[in-house]
C-alpha cells in the first residue's frame, strides 16, 4: 500500500512544475492517439529510450560585428540523446518543458523523455542541431528532438539569445532582437557544433562523448532556416533598400550607415567574410533542412553561393506562407545546382508548419495563437510528417542508409488519383488514402545529370 501511495504522489508531483510561486500544470499536447498504420512510416518512435539535459555554453570569443567589441554570448541548450536507462520506458518518469509565449504567459508541456539519465554508450551517435525562428525557444520543435533521439541521434535545441520570447517585448518592441538574429543565427549554429565536437567541458557536463560530430545535420525553422542556409554555404547579400527599411528608409543621410550594416551582415558559412580570405563551409555539416526559410523573398542570399552549396538540403514550405513568402522559398530552391536538393510543399499551409501544437493558454491571445496554428492542417499531423522526412533525410545522409534515401525519391503531387482498380499508389512511406495535400520536388548535382 505504501508503494502505491508513493507512486501516486510522484505522479502528482510530476504533473506540476513550479515557476517561482506559480505552479504550472503540465499539458499533454499529443492527446489523440493515432494508429501506426495511419502515420507516415518513419514517424513512429524508434527503439531507443530518450534522455534530455539542459546545459549552458558560453561563447567567450564572440565579437559584436557592429561595435568590434568582444561580447561574450551565452546560449542555453536542450540536448536529447539515446539512453539505456530503464526509466525511459516509464511515462510516469517523463519530464516537461517550460517556456514562455510571446505575451509572456508561462506554460509547461509533457515530454516523452526522462531528464538527466545516462547516455547509451554502446556506440557513437550523429549530431543534429535544431534552430528556432524569431521569436521562439529551444523546445519549440521538441517532438523532432525526441523523435530523432529515439532513432539514434544526439539532438541539440538552441535558445538563441536576444531572439527568444523571454528576451523580446513583443507588445512594445517586437523587433528589438531582430538585428542580433540576422547576425548571430548561423554563428550560434556553428558554435554549438564546435562545442559538441571539441569541448571537454561539455562532455563532462553531459556525462558522455558518444556523439559523432563529424557527421552533423542542421534543422532550422524560419529565421533558424535563414541561418541554416548560411551555415552550409549560402552568402548573405542584403539589398541596401531592405536594410534601409529597417531604419526608416534608405536616404542620402543614412547611406553610410546602411553600407556599414551590409559590411557586417554580408558574411558566408557562419560568419566568414570573403574579403578576409577563402571561405570554407565546415565539412562536418552533411545535411540541412530548412522549414519556411526567411530571406528568399528579399533576395538576401547571393545566387552564386546558393548554386555552390554541396551539403544535401531539403526545404519545407506552405504554399500560402505569408511570412517567408512561398515564391521566395521556391526561388531559393531553384538556385541549388551542386547538391542533392529536395522541396516538400504543404498545400493550403501558411508559415507555422514546424512548431509543436499550441498550448491551451495560447488560444486566449491572438499573438500567441498565431505562433502555432495552421488553419487547414492539424499541427499534430504536420509534426508526424516532419518527423518522417527529417528521419529520412538524416538517416540517408548521416548514416548512409540507402533504404532511408528511398523515402526521398518522390515527385509531383501526393494526392492519389482514381483508377479502375481504385486509388493509385500512395507515396512511399504513406498509407493508402493518407497521402494527400503535399507535393515534392528533387534535384541532383549538375555533375550527376
Amino acid at each position: 500500500m505504501k508503494t502505491i501511495i508513493k507512486t501516486l504522489a510522484i505522479a502528482i508531483l510530476a504533473a506540476h512544475v513550479s515557476i517561482g510561486s506559480v505552479v504550472l500544470a503540465q499539458e499533454q499536447l499529443y492527446t489523440q492517439a493515432t494508429h501506426p498504420d495511419m502515420l507516415p512510416e518513419l514517424s513512429n518512435k524508434g527503439s531507443f529510450g530518450v534522455g534530455v539535459k539542459t546545459i549552458s555554453v558560453n561563447n567567450a570569443a564572440h565579437v559584436d560585428v557592429f561595435t568590434q567589441q568582444n561580447q561574450a554570448r551565452q546560449l542555453t541548450l536542450e540536448v536529447w540523446y539515446p539512453s539505456d536507462d530503464k526509466s525511459t520506458a516509464d511515462p510516469s518518469a517523463f519530464t516537461s518543458y517550460e517556456n514562455e509565449m510571446r505575451s509572456g504567459t508561462r506554460f509547461s508541456v509533457k515530454a516523452s523523455a526522462v531528464r538527466d539519465v545516462s547516455f547509451d554508450d554502446s556506440q557513437q551517435w550523429p549530431l543534429v542541431v535544431l534552430s528556432h525562428g524569431y521569436t521562439g525557444y529551444r523546445t519549440i520543435m521538441f517532438y523532432l528532438g525526441e523523435h530523432l533521439a529515439s532513432h539514434g541521434y544526439v539532438v541539440v535545441g538552441i535558445d538563441h539569445t536576444d531572439s527568444i520570447n523571454e528576451d523580446v517585448d513583443f507588445a512594445n518592441n517586437p523587433f528589438g532582437g531582430f538585428m542580433s538574429t540576422l547576425l548571430n543565427r548561423s554563428r550560434d549554429q556553428q558554435f554549438v557544433l564546435n562545442q559538441l565536437a571539441d569541448s571537454e567541458e561539455v562532455n563532462r557536463i553531459l556525462g558522455s562523448d558518444k556523439w559523432l560530430a563529424s557527421r552533423a545535420g542542421v534543422i532550422g525553422y524560419s529565421m533558424g532556416a535563414y541561418g541554416a542556409l548560411n551555415t552550409v554555404g549560402a552568402c548573405y547579400d542584403f539589398p541596401d533598400t531592405l536594410l534601409g527599411s529597417f531604419i526608416g528608409g534608405l536616404t542620402p543621410e543614412n547611406a553610410a550607415q546602411v553600407k556599414g550594416m551590409q559590411m557586417g551582415l554580408n558574411s558566408c558559412s557562419a560568419g566568414q567574410y570573403p574579403a578576409m580570405g577563402e571561405v570554407k563551409t565546415d565539412p562536418k555539416w552533411q545535411a540541412m533542412m530548412a522549414f519556411a526559410p526567411w530571406g528568399g523573398q528579399h533576395k538576401v542570399f547571393s545566387y552564386d553561393s546558393l548554386a555552390n552549396i554541396t551539403v544535401p538540403s531539403m526545404l519545407i514550405s506552405g504554399d500560402l506562407d505569408d511570412i517567408s513568402i512561398y515564391s521566395g522559398i521556391q526561388d531559393i530552391f531553384s538556385q541549388f545546382k551542386n547538391n542533392d536538393h529536395y522541396m516538400l510543399t504543404y498545400h493550403n499551409a501558411r508559415h507555422n508548419i514546424a512548431p509543436h501544437p499550441a498550448p491551451k493558454s495560447a488560444w486566449e491571445v491572438e499573438a500567441d495563437f498565431g505562433h502555432y496554428f495552421e488553419p487547414a492542417w492539424s499541427q499534430q499531423r504536420l509534426n508526424h510528417i516532419n518527423n518522417h522526412f527529417a528521419l529520412a533525410m538524416m538517416d540517408c545522409y548521416l548514416k548512409d542508409n540507402d533504404e532511408a534515401c528511398g523515402y526521398l525519391q518522390l515527385s509531383g503531387s501526393s494526392n492519389q488519383s482514381e483508377a479502375e482498380s481504385g486509388l493509385s499508389e500512395a507515396w512511399k512511406g504513406f498509407d493508402n488514402r493518407y497521402s494527400t495535400g503535399m507535393s515534392f520536388e528533387r534535384g541532383e548535382p549538375t555533375a550527376k545529370k
